[in-house]
């Protein structure tokens, strides 16, 4: 008994299956997580090591070399870069992607653990990145306090309330991993010793480090028992408050105590800062909030938020707690975008399916096919450990359009059945028997292109592995709804009491002529309504991107005429209302006669006028099928031209790789000089958030000056002099208005010379900029060359923005240069002298000092007086111990000069590196000038370019996908080999392929789509969408051939008996993805550009389809009638014998 038999004999096992998908799918949904993206896994490591105060040069040398020597043997390396600043060393090694980063990062870490590294070096630590090293939130606490008010004790107030409450109350939210705070000044006990007092009392630093340290200390002694009582013994010693401090004694000399107020100044202070924070131009503090990496990102805000609102109960007084950033907004709003997307296109699916059936029973059918294939689908999401995200949720909708393909095939195959004169049940198993395996086929097919997305590198398998999962399931559970559900229900009656009126065709052609006026009347009088109705639910003004006033009005017609139904339907029940309530109510009958009406009719009459329409679109292509086989050569190379064109437009559409999210904020970055204090930047931010305070456009100028020690600050971009501002926009934000804020602000930043600045949006794939040139050679004088000659050339042309070096102006330093025999003369080593400037110069953290439950640094550094300037730095004393002080000019030259503010390495050699944003241009475009400028203007001998950034990234993804089309191709046309058993018609099939990119060229042709990773995509899934209409086709031609009819006379009966399905399937697919190719909104990003592929190649296939291959099949199948005769009496008994079977195990049950 096969499948179709069974659903029509155990209808009530079936529909409990159906119902039991439905549920477990309902109970996963509520499961799922949310979050923008998938669970990204970036296969990069950063080794981050910090050395306060050292110059690049020695951290290159002391830090970056033994890193880059003991971690470039890992396995699965691609590329280790790194680059050495001022204080700190980032490496970073970059794996091939699928490389399993947990194991990756034990052996990173195995490898450190051999470096030696200076002892006063702190311990290198590991960063993981991805999207979720992001906060998914950041709030600020600041002032409101007026009047005569401290600065700086505000800020302390802040800063201590923020660690001891809002960190400790946060923390233990639900899927909160971390809550960092940032900016403020945090508390620090100084020790300034006095340099000439303790040369005078023939004392040294350290042994002030030691005292302090061995007295702070409070030790268990064990434990002791004295009768039944059992004491703990402890020696308590800490520190009592700072005058406890100031107490201690240093030292005894001659009988005289020397404490440590005799030869320094105890004071609480605060920590020198690294970042400095301000909202509106006030300082504040930053809580940035962390989410564990599988939580769910709206769940964590929500919870987030209900604490934050707890604790704004109990906040200090004049003080707030304001959001300023929240990632669950924009995820809400994309995911709902999509879901609207989805639930239109399955509307408007529903509502193509109903004008060609006209029949309210027979689109019922077929449109619980849709709800049963999306909501069982959750539950396999949940078992795949998939995520609610843009992509999976854009997969859905994509799928809308397509589950409802096999539904129609089976059900029109079934109607076929019915006009024969068979009997339900029968016609029932006969019309989806005999498209069983053409429904099974074009399914496979489509599945089967997603397969190859396994091989695809980069970001873009990562990406879009969960959409591809997701459409699969929806269209695996689509053919089994389709060859289980659709037969069961079309077994239940001839004809259902839910069927409209058909009513008398002929009378409606009939209909007066000023009945048909008035009716046009009245849906004049109420287009207004219906165009402001289908603005105001679309906002289509600010959405749907099209080249014109009269072309968008033209493109969006057909979502327009879905909303003005919709506004119809419910002003004529709003007109029937009266006649209900005084009739006295309505039941069950009455609300279905009002349906019939208000629905009903005007469906049904439109219903009329399409299948008219469609009646002579029929009438034309069997007259003119029987013309075109009789020139098969006129049609293939009106074919091949097409083909050809479309090649050609492809060639001059440029290449992208990910277009990025448009959010509502974006990022400035401001780069001041190196060397520039953190006061000086924090001034930048503070003029700039001035000038720009009432810019009526921008609701929130957030600025950072400095990093700090923020989790997510950019390893390629740190320092004091880095100032970075994100700029949240008004609530009726567009990408125009985003760009006049930010030619605006570049006007600001137009008065500030010095300043490099890199306009950005939050990064969501990739740290890695637009388009990053990387240039390598023998000796570092020619890359400085080279690097300054590229820039400004790209500087010259206006395609190139925020255009910036690596090798840049110096950062200043103050030199230590030593004689060594002049120190040997006085018994001292190069590295005494060294441990003293920096113990005095930087300081050393001696002990940290308990106050409550905090522990305060308590760090021992120089007076201000004894280091606040070069000849300071020459005085200092050296040999403090010693009957003879030395100062420290007297065995080391201490000179002023610029030393490299960064270094950059790539593969453990020396590389300049050239950034720079697109204006108006592509990438591929962008790459391509490049090269002819640098063609014409070589940079210099021995100089090499190679592009890094997003411009590798492309290359990489663009061969892997272009490999993934050619396997996706091929799988297909496996499928259908093993389908038809033939190796000839899958071949006839493959035709389709080539016309769907016609339409596909032409489509991003018009809307000025760049091809990239969405659009090879889109162009992946259209191979396994377009071969289905020929599969159909192409099946029912070798049934009629089977049954006897001639081979000529089989393709134009195959093509007209299949022609409805085909457009009916056609058009659902269409309008499925229409809503995702129009509506804009957050994510349109990555989903517009694939459904506009998909639109183009579908419709362009669809219509050379019904012309090219049904001649592709007439010159190509010579095989002869005979053949196929035999093929369907062999297949004929094989079918009688299994109903025969069938037939005696009905009447046994």
């Amino acid at each position: 008994m096969n499948i179709v038999a069974l659903s029509t004999q155990r209808r009530v096992t079936i529909a409990m299956a159906m119902v039991t998908l439905v549920l477990f799918g309902l109970i996963a949904l509520s499961e799922l997580k949310v979050n923008l993206l998938p669970d990204l896994s970036f296969p990069t490591l950063t080794v981050r090591t910090e050395y306060t105060g050292a110059a690049p040069t020695e951290i290159e040398n002391l830090i970056t070399e033994p890193m880059e020597e003991a971690v470039g043997v890992v396995k699965g390396l691609r590329k280790l870069r790194s680059i050495s600043r001022t204080g700190q060393s980032d490496v970073v090694l970059e794996f091939a992607w699928g490389t399993d980063m947990n194991r990756a990062s034990l052996e990173v870490r195995d490898k450190l653990e051999i470096v030696r590294l200076p002892l006063d070096v702190k311990p290198p630590v590991l960063l993981r990145f991805n999207p979720s090293t992001e906060p998914v939130m950041r709030w600020i606490l600041a002032s409101k306090a007026e009047g005569n008010v401290s600065e700086q004790a505000e800020l302390m107030r802040l800063r201590r309330y923020a660690d001891e409450e809002i960190k400790k109350r946060l923390e233990p939210v639900s899927g909160v991993a971390a809550v960092k705070i940032s900016g403020g000044l945090e508390d620090e006990v100084q020790v300034l010793i006095d340099d000439r007092r303790l040369a005078q009392l023939k004392l040294s630093v350290d042994q002030v480090i030691q005292r302090l340290a061995q007295e702070n200390v409070n030790i268990s002694g064990g434990r002791i028992e004295e009768g039944s009582q059992r004491y703990l013994v402890r020696t308590v010693n800490q520190f009592k408050g700072l005058e406890a401090m100031r107490e201690l004694l240093v030292t005894t000399q001659n009988g005289v105590s020397i404490k440590l107020r005799d030869v320094a100044n105890v004071v609480q202070s605060y920590k020198e800062r690294e970042a400095i924070i301000r909202l509106d131009g006030k300082e504040a503090i930053e809580v940035a909030i962390y989410k564990e990496g599988d939580a769910n990102t709206v769940a964590v805000a929500e919870e987030v938020i209900k604490a934050v609102e707890r604790l704004k109960r109990d906040l200090p007084p004049a003080t707030e707690l304001r959001e300023v950033e929240n990632q669950a907004n924009f995820i809400q709003a994309a995911l709902s975008e999509v879901k609207k997307e989805a639930l239109l296109g399955g509307m408007l699916a529903i509502l193509i399916i109903f004008l060609f059936l006209r029949d309210g029973w027979s689109t019922l059918v077929i449109g619980l096919s849709l709800p049963v294939s999306i909501i069982a689908t959750f539950f396999f999401m949940g078992q795949l450990g998939l995520s609610l995200n843009v992509m999976s949720l854009a997969g859905l909708a994509l799928a809308t359009g397509m589950v409802v393909d096999d539904s129609i095939v089976v059900l029109e195959s079934i109607a076929k059945a019915r006009e024969r004169g068979l009997g339900v049940i029968e016609a029932t198993i006969t019309g989806a028997s005999e498209v069983s395996m053409a429904v099974v086929a074009s399914t496979l097919t489509t599945v089967a292109v997603f397969f190859p997305l396994v091989f695809v590198e980069g970001v873009a398998g990562q990406l879009f592995k969960d959409q591809a999962l997701t459409v699969s399931i929806a269209l695996i559970i689509s053919l089994v709804a389709a060859m289980t559900l659709i037969p069961m229900l079309s077994s239940l009656k001839e004809r259902s009491p839910l069927a409209l009126d058909q009513g008398d065709e002929t009378k409606k052609q009939q209909l007066p002529a000023w009945r048909r006026a008035w009716v046009f009347v009245k849906l004049l009088v109420m287009w207004p309504l219906v165009n402001q109705v289908s603005d105001d639910g679309l906002r289509l003004g600010n959405k749907i991107k099209t080249p014109g006033r009269w072309a968008g009005f033209v493109v969006t017609l057909p979502v327009r005429l879905f909303f003005a139904v919709a506004t119809l339907i419910v002003v004529g029940l709003l007109w029937l209302l009266p006649m209900v309530v005084f009739s006295g109510g309505l039941g069950l009958g009455g609300i279905w006669r009002v349906l019939k009406i208000v629905i009903g009719k005007p469906l049904s009459w439109v219903a009329g006028y399409v299948m008219r329409g469609f009646a002579r679109v029929e009438r034309f292509y069997a007259d003119s099928l029987p013309r075109v086989l009789k020139h098969p050569f006129l049609v293939l190379g009106s074919a091949a031209v097409a083909f050809g064109f479309a090649l050609s437009l492809v060639l001059g559409l440029g290449a992208d790789l990910i277009p990025q999210f448009a959010q509502d904020r974006f990022e400035m970055t401001a780069k001041l000089s190196p060397g520039t204090q953190l006061r000086d930047t924090d001034s930048l931010v503070r003029a700039i958030q001035a000038k720009h305070a009432d810019d009526a456009d921008i609701d929130v100028l957030y600025g950072v000056s400095g990093s700090g020690t923020r989790l997510d600050a950019n390893p390629t971009e740190s320092g004091e002099n880095i100032a970075k501002l994100t700029v949240v926009l008004g609530k009726n934000y567009s990408r125009q208005t985003e760009h006049q804020v930010t030619e605006r602000l570049r006007e600001t930043m137009s008065g500030y010379p010095g300043v490099e600045v890199k306009f950005g949006r939050p990064e969501l794939f990739s740290l890695s900029t637009p388009l990053e040139i990387e240039l390598s050679g023998p000796e570092l004088p020619a890359l400085e060359d080279a690097a300054r000659r590229l820039t400004e050339m790209m500087n010259s042309n206006s395609a190139f923005a925020d255009v910036k070096s690596t090798v840049e102006e110096g950062y200043p330093e103050i030199q230590i240069r030593f004689d060594q025999e002049r120190a040997a003369a006085l018994g001292l080593t190069t590295r005494q002298i060294a441990d003293q400037v920096v113990k005095k110069v930087r300081g050393e953290v001696a002990t940290r000092y308990s106050f409550r439950d905090r522990k305060i640094d308590v760090l021992v550094r120089a007076k201000e007086s004894s280091r606040s300037s070069v000849s300071d730095i020459r005085k200092l004393i050296i040999n403090p111990q010693s009957e003879r002080p030395i100062t420290l000019d007297a065995v080391a030259e201490v000179v002023e000069t610029m030393g490299a503010s960064e270094i950059h390495r790539a593969d453990q050699s020396q590389v300049a590196l050239v950034r720079s944003n697109l204006r108006g241009v592509d990438l591929g475009t962008a790459i391509e000038m490049i090269n002819e400028m640098v063609a014409e203007n070589p940079l210099g001998a021995g100089v090499y370019m190679h592009f890094g950034g997003q411009g590798e990234e492309l290359k990489s993804s663009i061969d892997s996908l272009v490999f993934a089309l050619g396997l996706a191709i091929f799988l297909v046309y496996l499928v259908m080999a093993s389908q038809f058993e033939s190796l000839l018609h899958p071949f006839v099939i493959m035709f389709t392929v080539p016309l769907a990119l016609v339409g596909a060229a032409v489509a991003l042709w018009a809307s000025n789509s760049p091809i990239s990773v969405v659009v090879f995509i889109g162009l992946i899934l259209l191979v396994g969408i377009v071969v289905k209409n020929a599969i159909v086709l192409i099946d029912k031609v070798n049934q009629l051939r089977m049954e006897g009819v001639a081979k000529r006379d089989a393709i134009i009966g195959g093509a007209e008996s299949r022609l409805r399905p085909i457009v009916m399937t056609t058009l659902t697919t269409l309008f499925g993805f229409l809503p995702l190719a129009l509506m804009g909104g957050e994510g349109a990003e990555v989903k517009s550009p694939m459904a506009i592929t998909v639109i183009g190649g579908l419709a362009v296939s669809t219509l050379l389809t019904l012309i090219v291959i049904p001649v592709v099949y007439d010159l190509l199948d010579r095989r002869g009638d005979e053949v196929y005769r035999e093929r369907g009496r062999l297949r004929k008994r094989v079918f009688d014998a299994e109903r025969g079977v069938s037939g005696t195990e009905a009447e046994v049950v």
